[in-house]
């Protein structure tokens, strides 16, 4: 375990998002990772994992910890269910597809999504229908303070819509090291009414999908929209999408009868933020190296050098004339690291 001095950032941030930390260190092990916590010489400390749902607006003046711990593997397993458990530093994606070739159903709605295994349950992660919460068992985190290993189970970590305890009565104070799901090896239950699923199933005249079949559909349908952060700097979806109360929501639809919505309870409706800003008139739009994607107006872009506080800025400016057109407010959905 080496501690790096000046370290560019630029590599471990999907925005590609050029800050430096003053001190860094990448961590393969539990051992490695307690001992890292355990440098009271570094009185701050950031942990780091697959850098695909933040924006940095700042150098870190402290220590960065880059949580690399790899490994996959079945821990209990019965007729209908396998229970996998996989370490915080693997690939999100990598494991979806590791999945689809076991056949290990319950994941495939969420191919293609940036990020680590570790950082998922941080932002309950979810795409067309399906929450990482629909497949969670528990995860092993590491107290900062203590560096003792707690097991977290399914109620521990309260999660709710891009949300869960890791946001809030439990921010920083653990660091998730594995993450255990429970799939299914049987009777899969295919989501495929949300989004463009089944009509890309339709298109390939696919009437009776297979997990791979909706896997493939879900990267086919986000490779077309959303751009690859391997070519330009994005974090994915920068908002959440907004929920209304059905008062409000009756409001909008008088004067705009073709928004989208999806009923979330009897007195709940959710509004696609993209729709909310490329109606605003972002889509495409471009500040500098600050841009809003032109295929998808969720994601905001670094088309080469923007500076954090560049894509701060725009999100700013999107906030406010939503607000002003729409009466809503548009929270984010990446962290904000200032």
């Amino acid at each position: 375990m080496q501690i790096q001095k000046n370290v560019s950032l630029k590599s471990y941030n999907t925005f590609g998002i050029d800050v430096n930390a003053s001190h860094f260190v990448s961590v393969e092990t539990e051992e490695q990772l307690k001992n890292a916590l355990a440098l009271h010489q570094y009185e701050n400390k950031f942990i780091l994992g697959g850098g695909s749902n933040m924006l940095l607006k700042v150098d870190l003046d402290l220590l960065v910890i880059h949580v690399n711990l790899k490994g996959i593997k079945v821990v209990k397993e019965n007729t209908d269910f396998v229970y996998l458990k996989v370490c915080a530093g693997e690939n999100w994606h990598n494991l979806v597809l590791y999945c689809v070739d076991h056949n290990y159903g319950g994941v495939e709605n969420l191919s293609l999504i940036p990020g680590n295994t570790g950082t998922a349950p941080i932002q309950n992660i979810g795409a067309y229908g399906v929450e990482l919460k629909d497949v969670f068992e528990s995860c092993e985190v590491i107290d900062r303070k203590t560096l003792k290993i707690e097991t977290l189970n399914y109620a521990d970590c309260n999660f709710g819509y891009r949300d869960s305890i890791f946001k809030n009565q439990a921010k920083d104070k653990y660091v998730i090291t594995s993450v255990t799901f429970k799939l299914t090896k049987t009777n899969h239950k295919l989501n495929t009414a949300y989004g463009a699923i089944n009509d890309t199933l339709t298109e390939r005249e696919i009437f009776y999908p297979t997990i791979k079949d909706v896997s493939d559909a879900v990267i086919h349908i986000r490779q077309q929209k959303l751009p690859d952060p391997k070519e330009i700097g994005n974090s994915g979806s920068f908002f959440k999408n907004p929920v209304v109360n059905q008062e409000k929501f009756n409001v909008l639809r008088k004067e705009y009868e073709d928004i989208p919505y999806y009923p979330v309870s009897s007195n709940s409706i959710k509004v696609p933020a993209g729709w909310l800003i490329e109606k605003a008139g972002f889509k495409g739009k471009r500040f500098g190296d600050a841009g809003v994607h032109e295929k998808q107006a969720l994601v905001l872009v670094n088309y080469g050098n923007a500076k954090g506080q560049d894509i701060w800025d725009l999100a700013m400016k999107i906030q406010t004339e939503v607000k002003r057109i729409f009466n809503i407010e548009l929270q984010p959905e990446v962290n904000i690291i200032s």
